[in-house]
């Protein structure tokens, strides 16, 4: 039997948004929830513009909320509080999400097996009858949430680890109130099992200095991601995004929020065609995305490098790999179509 009914459900989906410090960030709020589905709002921001000239939201904003929406959806099917995390996640792209308005993703647990859930999902727009886009996603499910091991313990790191035990169903029935903390709540997210990568190449970095990815404002989201460029002589350029706290997805392990590292992948990818064809008239614009998570994000800087698998006239498909300590350990690795911007666009 669930431990949830209506209203435990709401209350708990509202304090694992609370505990996420990259919803509470980004405004994050829950509209509603039912039996294994959620939906979540990403207010209206000019941060969230990818794109200024076309006026355009950047598709790694839909990313982060569609990842989070699925994570709810996830928490509300389940018979009682259990770690889960993200295993892949695809984003298909219909039509261009409009600037400096509301999104709403709408995800649903559609199958709960024993080791994994599966999730599909619309994002949406106020005034528009069809959806900007759709998610697909499954996590994987486990029996245990630790902290992480890897880095230095520190007061603040020590204090939210250390209270931060994912309570039973047991303890939720015979709870006085049956609102969980915010660190309870996020404490059903875990660290994605280690796994090994495929092939992953190096290049030699030039003798130039790091810069910013692209000038300040023209997008204004690579610009909340603070992403730097490092040019190569052999390769596309390495991008860095700095640590900043509000990137934090799990508060536990700590970790990075696994819809910021597929938003600093996508824009990599899309940075990496801008440079790898210096005559561009206009940006590529995403088709799709498909992101596979295989460990936990450090709360440190993350690289990325991109390379063109194929690019012909009218699509170019991408792979990147995220990294952090090691390029041969990476975090992430992705890959997506783009639509490449005709010559009289």
């Amino acid at each position: 039997m669930s431990i949830f009914t209506g209203k435990h459900r709401q209350a708990w989906a509202e304090a694992f948004i609370a505990g996420i410090p990259y919803a509470v960030a980004s405004g994050m709020t829950l509209v509603e929830t039912g039996p294994g589905h959620a939906s979540l709002l990403l207010p209206a921001r000019s941060t969230w513009t990818g794109d200024a000239e076309r006026q355009l939201i950047h598709p790694g904003c839909l990313s982060v909320l569609a990842d989070t929406a699925c994570g709810v959806a996830v928490g509300c099917a389940l018979e009682e509080l259990e770690p889960f995390a993200t295993l892949d996640l695809r984003m298909d792209y219909l039509r261009p999400p409009v600037a400096e308005t509301d999104l709403v993703c709408r995800a649903e647990c559609h199958r709960l097996s024993r080791s994994v859930a599966f999730v599909r999902g619309e994002l949406t727009q106020p005034g528009q009858s069809e959806p900007v886009a759709t998610v697909h996603a499954t996590f994987m499910r486990a029996t245990a949430s630790t902290r992480r091991k890897d880095l230095p313990r520190s007061p603040d790191t020590a204090s939210a680890g250390d209270a931060t035990v994912a309570p039973t169903a047991q303890a939720q029935v015979q709870a006085q109130t049956p609102r969980p903390t915010p660190a309870q709540a996020a404490s059903t997210l875990m660290s994605p099992a280690s796994i090994e990568p495929s092939q992953v190449f190096t290049s030699v970095a030039a003798d130039l200095p790091e810069t910013l990815a692209v000038p300040t404002g023209r997008s204004p989201y690579v610009d909340f991601l603070n992403v730097h460029q490092q040019p190569q002589i052999d390769a596309g350029p390495v991008f860095r995004m700095p640590y900043k706290p509000e990137l934090i997805g799990n508060p536990v392990l700590p970790a990075l929020h696994g819809g910021i590292l597929a938003g600093f992948g996508e824009t990599a990818m899309i940075l990496h065609l801008l440079a790898t064809n210096p005559g561009m008239a206009g940006i590529p614009r995403s088709v799709d995305f498909a992101i596979a998570y295989m460990r936990s994000a450090k709360p440190i800087d993350t690289f990325a490098q991109s390379t063109t698998v194929r690019q012909g006239n009218r699509v170019a498909l991408v792979m990147v790999s995220l990294w952090q300590d090691d390029p041969q350990r990476p975090v992430v690795q992705a890959r997506g179509h783009f639509l490449m911007p005709r010559d009289d666009a």
